[in-house]
């Protein structure tokens, strides 16, 4: 199971820190060995925010790169999104993803949370 928290309101500019708390049955899982964060936001695709290798190899989409930071506590089981310089248009439902990297690169999802909502005032 995976557990989003830290979504919320703020102002353009501001900054917000979405956790990702893993449960240890989806740790035991061997094969799964990414993990990442996507959004959506009503009427389109869910979309690749973030992605976090096994070996903390890191890949951003174009719109967040250089705002949004992707980091992991092993000891806590724990991911974190830290979003800076927020946007109206970053606002959607953020969710969190354990997956498979298929490549270097490329995290296929299968398991994800239940979401948390980024507001972002203009």
């Amino acid at each position: 199971q995976l557990v989003e928290s830290g979504g919320g309101l703020v102002q353009a500019g501001g900054s917000l820190r979405l956790s990702c708390a893993a449960s240890g049955s989806i740790s035991s899982i061997n094969n799964i060995n990414g993990r990442g964060w996507y959004r959506q936001v009503p009427g389109k695709q869910r979309e690749l925010v973030a992605t976090l290798s096994p070996l903390d190899g890191t890949e951003y989409a174009d719109f967040v790169k250089g705002r949004f930071t992707i980091a992991r506590d092993n000891a806590k089981n724990t991911v974190y999104l830290q979003m800076s310089s927020l946007k109206p248009e970053d606002a959607a439902v953020y969710y969190c993803a354990a997956g498979v990297f298929t490549d270097m690169t490329t995290m296929a999802p299968l398991y994800w949370g239940q979401g948390t909502q980024v507001t972002v005032s203009s």
